[in-house]
């Protein structure tokens, strides 16, 4: 999945995202969502999300579940 629906993110959830400052290398952080900071059901850059550690950028993947983190 790309991160793009809302729908298909929740908290808990292993993602991958791009923080801002990672815009240009395209350098992926990975983490566990703690909130959803997009209300809207669709973005086209990857919906928004903080992470439990605090860090704030828009998913750019959802790696599998089964995935050592």
């Amino acid at each position: 999945m790309n991160g793009q629906n809302r729908k298909d993110i929740y908290p808990g959830l292993l993602v991958d995202i791009i923080l801002k400052k990672d815009q240009r290398s395209g350098e992926l952080t990975r983490g566990i969502v703690k909130n959803l900071l997009t209300s809207a059901p669709f973005h086209s850059r990857g919906i928004k999300v903080r992470l439990e550690d605090g860090q704030i950028g828009r998913v750019a993947a959802i790696p599998d579940q089964d995935e050592d983190f």
